[in-house]
């Protein structure tokens, strides 16, 4: 995989580099701020771009402001966005346009190896992953919401490892139920959400949109 790296810590990007580059992947380009990530992302265009929320020059949301000018200069460019803390606003703002391939993790979550080599499949692939740190906190901040308290607690399960990004298979797995029950939990969730029948990868990114949005 061909990927690109927007980080302002010296140590954390070049952590990055070997970590990537160890496990079979090409770093085609490591920046510290927002204009050098869109230039390398134009010049390269990468199967992936992991990029830090807060850049230079002003250190608050330069990097997720230049990942959000990628995708609409570029839909669907795969972003997994890195960030210090749970952000909800900006977690939502990413995947405001229910297009997928993005992700939102914590940067502790680098440390969890092979979580993290995960994450970067599943976000170049298309998919929309959340930090389970993320999901947690945001669950118990829409316990009040009408929508999310409606889900029962397996449902709630279901829908916060969606947020995570896994498929029902792997959903399967973690709660060891069978694909039916999971279906069935899936096509729950998104009727109590009111979500309209539309593509099944749309109608998950929505899923997970309407929560965050709560």
């Amino acid at each position: 995989m061909r990927i690109v790296i927007a980080e302002d810590l010296l140590l954390l990007r070049d952590g990055l580099v070997r970590i990537l580059t160890d496990t079979g992947h090409t770093v085609v380009a490591a920046v510290a701020g927002a204009p050098e990530l869109e230039e390398a992302v134009a010049e390269h265009r990468p199967d992936l771009s992991i990029v830090d929320v807060r850049l230079p020059p002003g250190f608050r949301d330069e990097g997720l402001r230049a990942a959000l000018a990628i995708r609409r200069g570029q839909p669907k460019t795969p972003i997994l966005i890195l960030s210090q803390y749970v952000e909800r606003v900006y977690a939502a703002e990413l995947i405001a346009d229910g297009q997928g391939a993005v992700g939102y993790l914590l940067k502790d979550r680098v440390t969890a190896l092979d979580e993290f080599l995960d994450a970067i499949e599943r976000v170049a692939a298309g998919g929309t992953v959340m930090d389970p740190e993320v999901v947690r906190q945001l669950f118990a901040r829409n316990n009040g919401d009408r929508g999310i308290a409606a889900l029962t607690a397996r449902e709630r399960e279901v829908l916060g490892l969606v947020a995570q990004g896994l498929s029902n298979s792997a959903i399967c797995a973690e709660l060891v139920l069978a694909p039916p029950s999971v279906e069935k939990h899936i096509s729950n969730i998104l009727t109590k959400l009111d979500l309209p029948p539309s593509d099944d990868t749309h109608r998950r990114v929505r899923a997970v949109l309407a929560y965050l949005n709560q």
